[in-house]
């Protein structure tokens, strides 16, 4: 039997979305299953880039940072993998995404140019070097209650891990990290991503946006994989 051609996924997430700190064991799931037949590429959204004005437009007259706190607790409740802290939201409290964001496409870039490891790592739980310096950062916020998007606090993350921080400033001082997030926001316009998290797949053509079942996302990706474009597919 040949070898299954690679699919793309186009992963778009916001740090600070409590659905995409819940979807993480969706995308590690998809990686033992489908192992080097699939191929994630991640995208950040500034879905929580202002903080302030993202929960006063959606929570203003339902409670503000209260009422939302305990709505993000409420989610919580619904998946037994993720742990919330008690205070989330209403105690250290991160003004913005996008620092975290620029931190992270700095790494993304590092990784690309082959200056860090792309492999993945046992003792990550297979994850590679950028993508367990996402998860600890959703871990950092939610269950840790730090503010993430204090550069401190990722530096410290990232050197826990061992990566290269002078590498990582040199990315950011450079303009290259902001020119790569800016690359996200066009991306995001251009396939018209609706928020966090959603999982692109077939080069755009579909978009699983949201709460979506893994065994939803395994049978689209499946499909692909099956049926690679050579021939049309009715159902």
């Amino acid at each position: 039997m040949s070898k299954q051609a690679t699919q793309t996924i186009s992963y778009f997430s916001d740090v600070l979305c409590v659905w995409a700190y819940a979807a993480q064991i969706k995308l590690d799931e998809l990686r033992r299953q489908f192992g080097d037949t699939i191929c994630v590429q991640y995208h950040f959204l500034p879905l929580f880039g202002d903080v302030s004005g993202h929960i006063d437009a959606g929570w203003g007259d339902r409670g503000g940072a209260e009422g939302y706190a305990q709505n993000v607790k409420q989610v919580a409740e619904r998946f037994s993998h993720i742990d919330i802290h008690p205070d989330i939201w209403t105690r250290n409290r991160p003004p913005t995404s996008a620092s975290c964001h620029l931190f992270l496409k700095a790494i993304q870039l590092l990784e690309k140019s082959g200056e860090i490891s792309a492999v993945p790592e046992a003792q990550f739980d297979d994850k590679s070097l950028f993508e367990e310096m996402i998860w600890r950062c959703r871990l950092g916020f939610f269950r840790d209650l730090h503010d993430i998007a204090d550069r401190s606090q990722q530096e410290a993350i990232a050197a826990d891990i061992g990566l290269p921080i002078a590498d990582i400033r040199r990315q950011i001082d450079s303009g290259a990290a902001h020119a790569a997030l800016c690359a996200d926001f066009d991306a995001r316009g251009k396939h018209f991503v609706e928020g966090s998290p959603t999982f692109m797949l077939n080069e755009g053509r579909q978009k699983l946006y949201g709460n979506v079942g893994y065994r939803i996302i395994e049978a689209s990706i499946q499909e692909l994989l099956d049926d690679p474009g050579e021939r049309a597919s009715w159902c």
